[in-house]
C-alpha cells in the first residue's frame, strides 16, 4: 500500500478514537449535570443520617442506605464485605477555658479521635506552648512533667497544595499525646488543621504507639482563634492555666462492611477496576465533603455509565469503604480479599478530597502507563481539567498498590477544603451541586477511557508505521 495512503488512513483511524471519546465525555458530563443523582443521594447521606463515625448507628444506616441505592441501578452484583473495626464514643460535649488577670476565657476543643478522657474532674495545669517534637525535646521532662502541652503549629499559609500544608503538621496531631507523655505531661492541646481563623475545632484520629494504657493522657483540638488567644496570653502570662475536660471512651472493636457494587464486564471480566470513597465520617458534622461526597461521586460512576449507553468491558466495582478516618480498616480487608481470591486489579480510583471544583487527577503508576494517561489530557481541557501528575492517589487504596496497577486520586480544588475538615461545619450546605456533579462525570470519564483502551496498553491507539 501506498505510504502516503497508510499515514491518511492511520490519522484518520487516530481522528475516529479522539471524536468518539470527545462525544463520550460530552454526553457523561451532560448526564452529570442535566440529571445527576449524586446530589440527592449526598442530602439523606447527610441531612437524614448524618455524621457516621465507625462503629456508630449512623454508620450502619449508611451501610443499609448505599447498598438498597446501589440494587436500584440494577447492577450485576451487589453486597456486603464484613470487617471488623474500632467503636469510639465522645462523650458530652468538652469544655475548657483558661485563667487570664481579666477573668476566665471559655474556649472551643474537641477530643481528638482515639483519645482517652480526662480524670473525673477534668485536668488542669500550667501550660507549656511549642510548635514541634523538637520544641518539646529542647525542654525536656524536668519543664514539661506535670504541664498541658500546647502544640501550636499552623498550616504554612503560603503552600498553594493545601495537602501538603495538612501533611506537614499532622504528625503532632496524631502524636503529640504519646510524645509529650514520655516528658511526663498531663495533657495536649493541639492547635486545629484549619486553614482559616474561625471557632471550630477540627477533630482527627490520633494514636499512642505503644505506650501503656496507664501512661496515656487526654488530647484535644483547639479552634485556630483560640489558639492565637491562649499564644497571646502565654506571652503576657507563662503561669496562667488551662483546663479542660472530655468523657470520650474506647470500646470493643464491632463488625462493620464496605459496600461494594459491580458491573461485570463483557471481555475481561477477570480484570478489575474500582472506584470509591470512604463512608464514615467524623461525628462533629455530617461529613459531606469527607467523605460523603466521594461516596455519592462514586456511586454516580455507574449509573452515569450505565445512563450513557457504555457497556464496560472490565469489570467495574464501586466500593465504599469503613473506617477510613481512624484505622482504615476497610481499605486493608478489601485488598486482603482480593489477595486472597487472586483477584487482577488493573486500576482503583479515589475520590476522598472533597466535593469542591475538580481540576484533575494524581497518579501513582509506572512511567509507561502515565505515557497514556497524557494522551487523554486534551479531552479533558474542555471542562478545564488540567491536573495530570505522579503522586499520592488514597490511603484506601493504597493497600491495593503493585508493579502493574494504576491508583489514581481525584484532585479539586483544596483551598477550602481544611476550612471543614473534620469540624462541625463540613456540612451539607458547604457542598455546591455543580461542583459535586463536576466531579462525578470527570470520575466516569477517567473510568471510562481505561476501561476501554486498559492499561500500559499505548499499542492501542493507532500508530505510523513505514
Amino acid at each position: 500500500m501506498n505510504r502516503v495512503l497508510v499515514v491518511i488512513i492511520t490519522f484518520l483511524s487516530i481522528s475516529i478514537y479522539a471524536q468518539n471519546d470527545e462525544q463520550t465525555l460530552k454526553n457523561i458530563y451532560k448526564q452529570s449535570l442535566t440529571n445527576g443523582q449524586s446530589y440527592a443521594w449526598l442530602d439523606y447521606l447527610s441531612n437524614t443520617i448524618g455524621g457516621r463515625l465507625s462503629g456508630s448507628q449512623n454508620a450502619a444506616l449508611a451501610v443499609e442506605y448505599t447498598k438498597n441505592e446501589l440494587e436500584k441501578l440494577g447492577l450485576d452484583k451487589v453486597w456486603l464485605q464484613p470487617v471488623m473495626v474500632p467503636k469510639w464514643v465522645r462523650g458530652t460535649k468538652e469544655m475548657a477555658y483558661f485563667e487570664t488577670e481579666l477573668g476566665v476565657k471559655k474556649v472551643n476543643i474537641c477530643a481528638l479521635g482515639g483519645s482517652v478522657a480526662t480524670p473525673n474532674g477534668g485536668t488542669k495545669a500550667k501550660v507549656l506552648e511549642v510548635a514541634t517534637f523538637e520544641d518539646l525535646a529542647g525542654l525536656g521532662e524536668a519543664k514539661v512533667k506535670g504541664k498541658i502541652v500546647f502544640i501550636n503549629r499552623a498550616l504554612q499559609a503560603d503552600l498553594i497544595n493545601t495537602f501538603e500544608a495538612y501533611g506537614g503538621c499532622s504528625s503532632e496531631r496524631y502524636s503529640g499525646a504519646s510524645v509529650a507523655a514520655k516528658y511526663g505531661a498531663v495533657g495536649t492541646i493541639v492547635r486545629s488543621l484549619s486553614s482559616r481563623q474561625d471557632d471550630y475545632p477540627h477533630t482527627g484520629s490520633m494514636g499512642y504507639g505503644d505506650l501503656p494504657v496507664s501512661q496515656r493522657i487526654p488530647s484535644a483540638a483547639i479552634s485556630t482563634n483560640d489558639a492565637v488567644a491562649l499564644s497571646e496570653a502565654l506571652k503576657d502570662n507563662p503561669n496562667l492555666e488551662f483546663y479542660f475536660e472530655q468523657s470520650c471512651q474506647q470500646f470493643d472493636d464491632v463488625l462493620s462492611h464496605n459496600v461494594i457494587g459491580e458491573i461485570t464486564g463483557s471481555d475481561f471480566p477477570n480484570e478489575y477496576m474500582i472506584v470509591g470513597g470512604h463512608l464514615d465520617s467524623w461525628d462533629l458534622g455530617d461529613g459531606s465533603h469527607d467523605d460523603g461526597a466521594g461516596v455519592v461521586q462514586s456511586i454516580e460512576v455507574l449509573r452515569l455509565l450505565k445512563e450513557s449507553g457504555i457497556k464496560p468491558k472490565r469489570s467495574i466495582r464501586v466500593v465504599l469503604f469503613m473506617n477510613e478516618e481512624n484505622g482504615l480498616r476497610g481499605g486493608r480487608k478489601y485488598a486482603e480479599v482480593a489477595a486472597e481470591k487472586e483477584e487482577n486489579h488493573i486500576f482503583a480510583l479515589e475520590s476522598d478530597s472533597g466535593g469542591f471544583t475538580p481540576r484533575g487527577f494524581s497518579f501513582d503508576c509506572s512511567k509507561g502507563n502515565l505515557a497514556q494517561i497524557e494522551q487523554w489530557r486534551s479531552l479533558f481541557k474542555p471542562y478545564l481539567i488540567h491536573f495530570f501528575e505522579k503522586g499520592y492517589s488514597g490511603a484506601d487504596i493504597g493497600p491495593l498498590k503493585n508493579d502493574n496497577i494504576v491508583l489514581a486520586g481525584l484532585r479539586p480544588d483544596s483551598q477550602r477544603y481544611f476550612d471543614h475538615h473534620h469540624a462541625a461545619n463540613d456540612t451539607f450546605d458547604a457542598v455546591n451541586k455543580r461542583e459535586l456533579e463536576l466531579g462525578a462525570a470527570t470520575m466516569t470519564s477517567l473510568v471510562y477511557l481505561f476501561d476501554k483502551y486498559g492499561v500500559n496498553q499505548v499499542k492501542n491507539i493507532p500508530q505510523i508505521k513505514d
